[in-house]
């Protein structure tokens, strides 16, 4: 075997894979699987003449998510999560061999998963991942062939159902909530925090009336003015962790009060909430952009209609004038 368990518990490669009269490399690691691994990736490598052009790779998806791993994943602040869905993606195309993967069987697997009734903005968030997979592997030089997913258009998405707190459900809620649960729902509120974002705060990242969100969605870290009335409420220590918060239980309190919430949506109202209210009492589009840190305009702009001068030029310049004789 060209590995072997090592007295102190680690795990050693030693092997020869161009053969006894190759060069030999030993390798040790702390886990059987790395061991495993990187044993896999040094055959693959070996197999590969590249005087002679594009080779066959026959590693399977699976081989390639623990060489990503190792490699790059296990670095990612979220890697654990990221890892669980493209194993999740792999066992839907049946774990292939990678020579066997083009976008067709990408293409045809994403007909199959909608006819299940997984939504297309789910899907298109697989196979993005997928892709960003091999483009990584491509970039460390782990996979020489062209990206499978390389020029497959994302499926056409539904747009996602969306609502907001009216004022009086907002006063509802604050009054349900109390202690933490309330805190977090007023910062949630004044702000337009993510709950991850807001619920994890620390007390360093509240300062002279501005509010630094670290574990952003984009991993770009935000800051966002608060009044001194808010910081005096949330800032209940110096330093350390502001919120003891059960997310399950303020889910009940929320839909006690907003028991119609759309399906998946629960704590992302309040970040609704804070973004429709913005726009209707007159907020710039271009302002809610980088308050709730959206990468692209486009997404900020679905709040756009509950601006108050909405395309009201459509009222006013329209032949009637807005009434109903010329």
């Amino acid at each position: 075997m060209s590995i072997k368990k090592l007295e102190g518990g680690q795990y050693e490669v030693d092997m020869y894979p161009r053969g006894r009269n190759g060069k030999r490399i030993r390798r040790r690691f702390d886990k059987k699987q790395e061991a495993v691994l990187f044993e896999r990736w040094v055959m693959a490598n070996v197999e590969k003449k590249e005087w002679l052009g594009a080779t066959t790779d026959r590693r399977t998806l699976s081989d390639l998510l623990g060489i990503w791993w190792l490699l790059y994943g296990q670095t990612l602040e979220n890697g654990e999560a990221e890892k669980r869905h493209l194993a999740k993606t792999i066992r839907a195309l049946g774990d292939p061999a990678v020579n066997r993967l083009n976008r067709q069987s990408i293409a045809r697997l994403r007909g199959l998963r909608l006819e299940c009734g997984i939504k297309a903005s789910t899907i298109n968030r697989d196979i993005y991942r997928l892709s960003g997979m091999f483009s990584t592997l491509i970039k460390l030089g782990e996979f020489r062939n062209e990206n499978p997913c390389t020029g497959l258009e994302p499926m056409k998405e539904t747009p996602p159902e969306m609502t907001y707190l009216t004022k009086s459900e907002i006063r509802r809620l604050l009054e349900a909530l109390d202690g933490d649960d309330r805190r977090v729902a007023l910062l949630c509120l004044s702000t337009g925090a993510r709950w991850g974002e807001a619920s994890s705060l620390r007390a360093e990242q509240v300062i002279h009336g501005r509010v630094t969100y670290l574990k952003t969605k984009n991993g770009k870290k935000r800051v966002v003015p608060i009044s001194d009335v808010l910081e005096r409420e949330i800032k209940t220590r110096e330093s350390g962790p502001l919120f003891n918060v059960d997310y399950e239980k303020f889910c009940e309190r929320l839909k006690d009060v907003k028991p119609d919430l759309p399906r998946g949506q629960a704590t992302h109202v309040l970040r609704h909430t804070f973004a429709s209210w913005f726009m209707m009492n007159g907020g710039n589009i271009i302002a809610l952009q980088q308050t709730l840190g959206h990468a692209s305009i486009k997404q900020t702009m679905v709040y756009a209609h509950l601006a108050p001068d909405f395309l009201q030029h459509a009222v006013t310049l329209n032949p009637l004038g807005g009434g109903l004789s010329v």
